[in-house]
């Protein structure tokens, strides 16, 4: 198998390289990343972008996007499925969707007519932000698991004669292995827009702090239903997140 991996923490993302060890194993697989952190670009085009060969595979200065154009069309060989991730970070929600880089990445792939997986890890942050947070390569253990699972089985099961991309989100390894559920995205929706005296206007998601508290009010079968029960969330959409 062939297989086209890319993300948007960067090429240097714990979670990618978790990712291509354990995909390493079931086939080829080519690296195709951006060289800095791209996330929540969504699906962003660049004109121009320029390549750097790299220990794991290509850095490019652009877009995850931007990473399956090229990946595809200039880099090759042309592959059996796209994974994007492991992303740090959920993405849940169909609000989210389009905002996510990780996610975009699989829509992108789709439209080309390529089977795609976009996985993503929750972290559960407390009052942290979400960049100063630790994750080390064994907290992506749940992620991988799946996400490797589906790689190896989805094609010849026939999913992607229905599904396009499948979206994936795990929580943090917690003892046993977390089983897996199919989902549909959330539709919650939770955005504040706060207008200061010095002329900025702060934006927050209201929605990560309901899921810092565990308090989401989300019916059972949704994405973020299944990771708040220890479950790793499984959304098989098509393009572009139906």
């Amino acid at each position: 198998m062939d297989i086209l991996l890319t993300n948007d923490d960067g090429i240097d993302g714990t979670g990618l390289r978790a990712l291509y060890d354990a995909l390493s194993e079931l086939g080829d697989v080519l690296v195709v990343a951006p060289a800095e952190d791209q996330s929540a670009t969504g699906r962003a085009l660049s004109r121009t972008v320029t390549v750097e060969e790299r220990d794991i595979g290509y850095a490019l200065t652009g877009t995850p996007a931007d990473c399956v154009v090229a990946g595809l069309e200039a880099i090759g060989p042309y592959p059996d499925l796209v994974v994007a991730g492991c992303n740090k970070g959920a993405n849940l929600g169909a609000y989210v969707l389009g905002r996510s880089g990780t996610v975009s990445a699989a829509v992108e792939a789709a439209f080309f007519g390529v089977p795609a997986i976009a996985a993503s890890l929750y972290v559960p942050v407390g009052s942290q932000p979400l960049g100063s947070v630790e994750v080390e390569q064994p907290d992506y253990d749940n992620a991988v698991r799946a996400t490797t699972y589906l790689v190896e089985h989805a094609l010849g099961a026939g999913v992607f004669e229905t599904a396009e991309y499948l979206n994936v989100n795990a929580p943090m390894p917690d003892g046993d292995p977390a089983p897996m559920a199919i989902t549909r995205p959330s539709h919650g929706h939770a955005m504040d827009a706060v207008r200061e005296e010095n002329g900025r206007i702060t934006l927050k998601d209201r929605i990560w702090d309901q899921m810092r508290s565990g308090d989401v009010d989300e019916p059972e079968g949704t994405d973020r239903w299944a990771v708040l029960e220890g479950e790793v969330s499984v959304s098989p959409l098509t393009a572009p997140h139906t």
